[in-house]
């Protein structure tokens, strides 16, 4: 692995501990004004909180300060909307474009099992091809359409084959027996927040992710949709880099929301 691609890695992955907190705040690519990023001045007191920005370059030029301190990769697929075919999705931004906006990495999505399994597996692959050249790592996503189960056979599948592609790390699901997904992915792994869940169950699933093998989260909706959340973030961090139990991860967030007045992030705190 060449310099560009190590050091914008750990730019993304915690040097301490070699793992990350990413905030997804790409949804409205394809699902519209999602609630809790209508307004996207309502993600700006998170960003301090995360190790990574996963970000499209629309709501990147027009909603984020370029004097942030935090990292960002940039969604670069896309296309169909939540009313079309999902597999569907082509690269739709340049590589140029993602070294003009300074971005750490970039991302896109695979179908695997679905209707457009090869093209979008393919299109991983050009991208891979380019980005090497560029010293970019890229963000394999293995996305799950209605029809496919959750698994730990079918997740360790997709996971695998978005390695071998050369990924240099992949989001995914977390399933039972996670752990299988780990030990056959030879790239780190951060596993989606997917639907909003009772943040309980969400701190349990990411602990138990850790545990399992993974390297971090990609998180989106069980933040951003929280009743605190700033709390929820700061708590998942508690979670992945300081080994937190889940419990207590959640008693920080209870006690974020009884905090009289909401916390103002400092763009200047220490990140682990």
């Amino acid at each position: 692995m060449d310099f560009g691609i190590k050091n914008r890695l750990s730019r993304i992955f915690s040097p301490k501990t070699g793992r990350t907190v990413m905030l997804a705040v790409d949804h409205g690519y394809f699902q519209g004004p999602t609630t809790g990023l209508r307004d996207m001045e309502n993600i700006i007191p998170l960003i301090p909180h995360a190790d990574c920005l996963f970000v499209t370059r629309g709501t990147l030029r027009n909603s984020i300060d370029p004097r942030t301190d935090t990292a960002f990769c940039l969604r670069v697929s896309g296309g169909p909307s939540i009313l079309g075919e999902l597999s569907n999705e082509d690269i739709t931004t340049s590589m140029e474009e993602a070294l003009r906006l300074n971005a750490s990495g970039v991302g896109m999505s695979i179908f695997v099992g679905a209707k457009n399994e090869d093209r979008t597996i393919s299109n991983l692959g050009r991208l891979i091809n380019e980005a090497q050249r560029y010293g970019m790592p890229v963000l394999a996503i293995t996305a799950v359409g209605k029809e496919m189960g959750r698994d730990a056979r079918y997740i360790g599948l997709a996971c695998r084959i978005a390695a071998e592609m050369g990924a240099q790390f992949v989001k995914t699901y977390y399933c039972d027996d996670f752990h299988k997904v780990a030990e056959g992915c030879p790239v780190p792994i951060v596993i989606a927040g997917g639907k909003k869940l009772p943040e309980m169950e969400a701190l349990q699933m990411t602990e138990n992710a850790i545990k399992a093998g993974a390297s971090g989260v990609d998180m989106g909706r069980n933040i951003f949709q929280s009743d605190s959340p700033a709390g929820m973030i700061k708590a998942v961090r508690a979670i992945v880099h300081r080994g937190t139990s889940a419990a207590e991860a959640f008693d920080m967030y209870q006690k974020s929301r009884k905090a009289p007045v909401a916390e103002v992030a400092d763009a200047r705190m220490e990140k682990v």
